[in-house]
């Protein structure tokens, strides 16, 4: 959203203001404020002109929807449909972009951790920020631990009681036992000593019906209705950002809201199966597990949570 527009918005946020004191505000023409009008009520704002402009309403999703009154150093790019948000973000990744925001209603060549099979229908949330943080590539997962406890804190401020699987599911335990609601997939370009890019790709089961999911999957709907998916994703974005800001707090921050420790658990690495329970996770995202002889660092792998006996 350019800075006109997003300031002809602030000015008639609940009150009616006069195209001719807007122009003179904003030191442009009064067709110039006519056509940011137009140019805004076509991407969904509702603006009433009747004695003056004024907002009425902000379009529950979209670009502009998402940047008004998003604190937040973030560009939204929008698809209504898309392939995949973390494609095109590595794409623009590669042509210099930087805290830009890719944002889908629906996915149709989505991929998850490992190239799994990814579910992304229509309702959901489906966000891929391009991030290039000032960190050395080992440290690069405390970006994954960022991006799964702004989707936790989103989701639970929401009423869903969302917790993390490490390093970087978000489940929703229920009688049936513990259910997806989100997975995070995070690329990477960089050198020896620097990222250059990061991509952190977080697919949210929003308003979606469980019906369109894979089984040990959940919803936001299903938990507790519909939300408004505007305002879910500028405080996962904003959470985001805070995090990544104040990189001390990410691995306390994980650990308020882990599944995972406490667990017995089994994780398959490039090294072998490792077993036993998870007691803690240490920066930059290693995960101990106690075997019963030893306390083993897992750096990566894939974490299943066991039943107990």
């Amino acid at each position: 959203m350019n800075d006109t527009r997003r300031a002809v918005l602030e000015a008639i946020d609940g009150q009616a203001v006069s195209g001719a004191d807007l122009a003179e505000r904003l030191d442009v023409t009064r067709a110039a404020i006519w056509k940011h009008v137009e140019a805004l009520r076509e991407e969904g704002f509702v603006i009433d002109s009747d004695d003056g402009y004024r907002l009425e309403s902000v379009p529950e999703f979209g670009a502009s929807a998402v940047e008004y009154g998003l604190d937040a150093p973030f560009e939204i790019e929008y698809h209504d449909s898309i392939g995949s948000t973390n494609d095109r973000a590595r794409e623009a990744a590669g042509e210099g972009a930087d805290h830009l925001v890719v944002l889908a209603d629906e996915q149709t060549g989505s991929r998850g951790r490992l190239d799994r099979e990814w579910y992304a229908p229509s309702g959901g949330i489906w966000v891929s920020p391009v991030l290039r943080p000032t960190i050395p590539p080992a440290n690069a997962p405390l970006v994954t631990l960022a991006a799964a406890v702004a989707t936790t804190t989103a989701a639970r401020e929401a009423g869903v009681d969302a917790r993390i699987k490490w390093p970087n599911d978000v489940l929703v335990p229920t009688a049936e036992g513990d259910k997806k609601l989100a997975g995070i997939l995070t690329e990477m370009e960089g050198e020896a000593d620097r990222v250059s890019w990061v991509v952190v790709g977080i697919g949210i089961n929003a308003n979606v019906d469980i019906g369109q999911l894979p089984d040990g999957a959940t919803s936001i709907r299903e938990q507790v209705g519909d939300i408004d998916r505007r305002a879910f994703t500028q405080r996962l974005l904003e959470t985001l950002d805070d995090l990544l800001v104040d990189e001390a707090t990410i691995v306390d921050r994980w650990r308020e809201h882990a599944l995972t420790l406490g667990q017995r658990v089994r994780v398959e690495t490039p090294e072998g199966v490792v077993e036993g329970e998870a007691v803690d996770i240490e920066p930059p995202g290693t995960l101990l597990v106690d075997t019963g002889t030893e306390t083993v660092r897992v750096h990566a792998g894939d974490c299943e949570h066991l039943r107990p006996a």
